[in-house]
């Protein structure tokens, strides 16, 4: 255990403040989240953690039930909720047409997004950052939340381009009512 991560040992943003329990975003939980990667709550492979701990920062695939009927658009946050900072680290957000159905490994690239996907800002930059938690730190869980919205979010705050909006600016002004959601949660420690 290297002495940062004994020190930060108990300190975790945990789930009160992810997306996933804003109240803007609170709906039917009737999707459900997968990836052939990895399952709930399995450790994440090296190939998608970050490239300084020898990963690819290759975003995993991702597939989710059949949406509900009226959703316009889908909103993807990958959160660090283990992070020792006072929320979690938004490792990736992204805007999916509905119609794309799933998303291929590396589909949540910054330079090369997948066909349907928007990338917007993250905590880290954009596009989908992989884990890489402090060593000896425990276990960081990784919550990739989908959430199917009725209507396209086109602003943050009413004014801000939602391509320029920070994560922690943007999540609270999303009004378009949740329709459904799901989360799938990937585990990675050093």
């Amino acid at each position: 255990m290297t002495l940062l991560g004994r020190l930060l040992h108990n300190r975790r943003a945990g789930e009160t403040h992810t997306a996933w329990n804003l109240p803007n975003f609170q709906g039917p939980e009737q999707l459900t989240l997968t990836s052939r990667d990895f399952g709930d709550g399995d450790t994440m492979p090296l190939k998608h953690c970050a490239k300084q701990i020898g990963g690819y920062d290759l975003s995993p695939h991702l597939a989710w039930t059949p949406l509900p009927t009226g959703t316009a658009q889908l909103l993807l946050v990958v959160e660090d909720i283990d992070v020792p900072i006072p929320r979690p680290a938004v490792h990736c957000l992204a805007l999916i047409d509905p119609a794309t159905g799933h998303l291929e490994p590396g589909a949540l690239s910054a330079r090369q997004p997948g066909p349907g996907v928007r990338i917007l800002r993250s905590t880290i930059g954009r596009g989908y950052h992989g884990p890489a938690p402090i060593k000896g730190h425990g276990p960081h869980r990784y919550v990739f939340e989908l959430f199917a919205l009725s209507a396209v979010v086109d602003s943050a705050s009413g004014t801000t381009p939602v391509d320029r909006a920070r994560p922690r600016a943007l999540l609270p002004t999303v009004t378009a009512p949740v329709l459904g959601r799901g989360r799938l949660t990937g585990v990675y420690e050093r």
